[in-house]
């Protein structure tokens, strides 16, 4: 798949982004992939390309483009174990200023509009989705209900507002959660929440999962989890997208 960085005028300034999408001149549905904790890397970049065989114009932004671009940090082609103490020793203060606020801003100036997607090459912005993972949920499905088709979380963090930030969501969500992040007894709580709001949405747990499954370059990496992903998120993007 092609790809290309993009630099994005934002509030706070530049914000470089991965693209990657099919190699045909018309116009694809656009999907905002936010990245888990690690930012942008190789593994990432390339879900990204795969995500964009299956005909969508993929954007990832650098979430940490206030302290450069991408990668803020050096990261070993593995991250193991032994690795995280001090990988998260110099992220956290990056994920710890990362305010909700920020997340809002991000995905507005990456996704707010139809001419960020046409400034930004063949994509236009008819949807979006969060995969694989997200922190923390960001809250522009609510911002923007009209321009969001479709929003899929994989082993991310939904708080407690979580529900109320989609609430105004006119589209399709899943939730993909890791079995080591969140118990049955809150995986049903959430679920009384989301019908609360009036969220059209699956959630569940995948079996055998700890926090992170769908990255390949982490020790969490399970291949059946991200099987399960695909299986989930490429249905839910072509019924919401398919016809934009």
């Amino acid at each position: 798949m092609p790809t290309k960085t993009l630099l994005i005028p934002t509030a706070d300034g530049l914000a470089d982004a991965f693209a990657s999408f099919p190699d045909h001149g018309e116009r694809h549905p656009a999907v905002l992939m936010y990245p888990d904790g690690f930012g942008i890397r190789p593994a990432l970049r390339e879900l990204a390309r795969e995500l964009a065989g299956h005909g969508y114009y993929v954007l990832v932004p650098n979430v940490f483009y206030r302290h450069g671009p991408a990668p803020v940090i050096g990261l070993p082609e593995h991250i193991g174990e032994a690795d995280r103490p001090d990988i998260f020793a110099r992220l956290m203060p990056l994920i710890e200023a990362h305010t909700t606020e920020h997340a809002r801003r991000e995905v507005e100036s990456c996704g707010g509009s139809p001419t960020t997607w046409q400034e930004a090459g063949r994509g236009f912005f008819v949807g979006a989705g969060c995969s694989p993972p997200s922190f923390p949920p960001p809250p522009p499905p609510a911002a923007h209900p009209g321009h969001v088709a479709a929003v899929a979380a994989f082993h991310a963090p939904v708080g407690a507002d979580g529900p109320g930030l989609l609430s105004r969501l006119t589209g399709q969500a899943h939730f993909g959660h890791a079995e080591g992040d969140l118990t049955p007894e809150a995986l049903g709580e959430l679920n009384e929440a989301l019908d609360a709001a009036g969220v059209g949405y699956t959630s569940e747990i995948y079996p055998g999962t700890v926090h992170g499954f769908t990255m390949p370059d982490t020790d969490a990496f399970s291949p059946a989890g991200l099987r399960r992903h695909w299986d989930r998120l490429l249905p839910l993007l072509d019924r919401a997208l398919s016809d934009r």
